[in-house]
């Protein structure tokens, strides 16, 4: 018989118009539902959004006062499609620094609503100069430096996560 693509199965005749019309029932109940393309949200899991596209992020979750103080410091590498995203229990000002961090970071600063504020690109290893994030941040990314820029993301861009408070999250799970 040979192989077939999902097409050739619909348009085939006879007995096989019957296993067709299953397989193609069987397919579309597996899709994703409409707005949820991506899949659920998972914990382990960004996504990102704007008017340049999409991206996800595998990330670490820092939403205590101890996982947010030690960050990504100590480590000599990460993986291009990762990241560590800190969750704060209230909107403010924040600002971060890179002290004990060893490799060059893009911090991307979100508001309550999960929509990026300000980008601070190519932070220096090390350096101990405040990176302020703006007064009314709720969530930052840490993703390698360079990596915004290469994508595109922009301020206003949204972010997808199951931390962000989802009553009021641009891009809701």
């Amino acid at each position: 018989m040979g192989k077939r693509s999902f097409g050739q199965l619909l348009k085939f005749g006879g007995a096989g118009r019957g296993i067709g019309v299953i397989l193609a029932a069987a397919l579309i109940g597996a899709l994703p539902r409409a707005g949820h393309a991506q899949g659920a949200c998972r914990e382990d899991t960004l996504w990102l959004k704007g008017d340049w596209g999409q991206a996800r992020f595998t990330v670490e979750v820092a939403d205590t006062r101890s996982a947010r103080a030690e960050g990504l410091m100590h480590r000599s590498a990460m993986p291009a499609s990762a990241g560590m995203i800190f969750v704060y229990e209230r909107t403010g000002p924040v600002s971060f620094w890179m002290r004990n961090t060893l490799i060059p970071l893009d911090m991307l600063f979100a508001d309550e609503h999960g929509v990026i504020q300000r980008i601070h690109h190519e932070a220096i290893p090390l350096d101990e100069t405040p990176i302020p994030g703006g007064d009314a941040i709720r969530y930052v990314l840490e993703i390698n430096g360079g990596m915004a820029k290469s994508l595109g993301i922009t301020e206003g861009s949204a972010m997808r996560h199951p931390s962000f408070l989802q009553e009021i999250a641009n891009w809701p799970c």
